[in-house]
């Protein structure tokens, strides 16, 4: 079964328009990511079940209608529920998450353009217009909210490091090298024990992991190395296949990964 029909499965709407079937199998035959192709389904399908319950032609939709799906999304009951506490909890979806259902909906319109059936796209994005005040940036549907990265304090990170030595030699290993090599979660879930370069104390974090698609070889600090060394010899003695670092050994116990 391909993948275009389990996400027709799991979304019955997409295949209920004919013109968004087309569509998502276009950007899976040209092979893009399936986790990249399970957002735009998702994003998708929020939008057409909103046009359906509005009884409007997806097609034919025009910025008053995307107007209604942004309402919807930034009124939208928060997951968690009313219990969590803090300034964006309470009703709607997360700014960049609003952004994320945008994109596909975007995308769509844009394949409409190109096949004929529309003359301009409701959704729009940010563009320059020359001569325009404040250099000249004309804003999106959404404006765009950037946060500032969370840091946590000097008493947060003793925290993590009073109970670190208490975890399994993988557990410390991989919190070692996420610190010295600025991984990314799914880079360092990805990594593998052929990635790793003890002798010289690098890895390679493999383009198709990264979030621009570039391949880079980075250093790790001694100590890690140690760490390193005595992870690699408990992973011997289980199984000499090779694997990715973050996987449990085969066999291990809990208190011995």
């Amino acid at each position: 079964m391909s993948g275009t029909t389990l996400r027709m499965e799991k979304w019955p709407v997409l295949g209920r328009h004919e013109q968004a079937a087309a569509w998502l199998t276009i950007w899976t035959d040209l092979g893009r990511a399936p986790r990249t192709i399970d957002a735009y389904a998702r994003g998708l399908a929020e939008y057409l079940l909103m046009c359906e319950r509005e009884a409007v032609d997806p097609v034919t939709a025009n910025r008053a209608h995307i107007a209604v799906y942004v309402r919807e999304l930034t009124s939208r009951p928060h997951r968690r529920g009313t219990n969590v506490v803090s300034i964006d909890s309470g009703t709607g979806l997360a700014n960049a998450t609003i952004q994320q259902r945008l994109v596909p909906v975007r995308l769509f319109y844009d394949f409409l353009m190109e096949e004929g059936l529309r003359e301009s796209n409701p959704v729009g994005r940010g563009r320059y217009t020359p001569g325009r005040q404040r250099s000249g940036h004309q804003r999106g549907l959404v404006p765009r909210l950037a946060k500032l990265p969370w840091i946590p304090s000097e008493q947060q990170w003793l925290g993590i490091l009073q109970v670190a030595p208490e975890e399994p030699v993988r557990n410390r290993v991989m919190l070692a090298l996420a610190y010295d090599a600025a991984l990314r979660r799914e880079e360092l879930c990805s990594l593998r024990t052929d990635d790793l370069d003890p002798a010289h104390r690098t890895l390679r974090v493999r383009a198709e992991t990264t979030k621009n698609r570039l391949e880079r070889v980075v250093p790790y600090s001694a100590s890690t190395g140690v760490l390193m060394s005595a992870y690699l010899a408990h992973r011997a003695t289980v199984s000499r296949a090779r694997g990715r670092c973050s996987c449990r050994s085969p066999g291990a116990t809990t208190g011995s990964r």
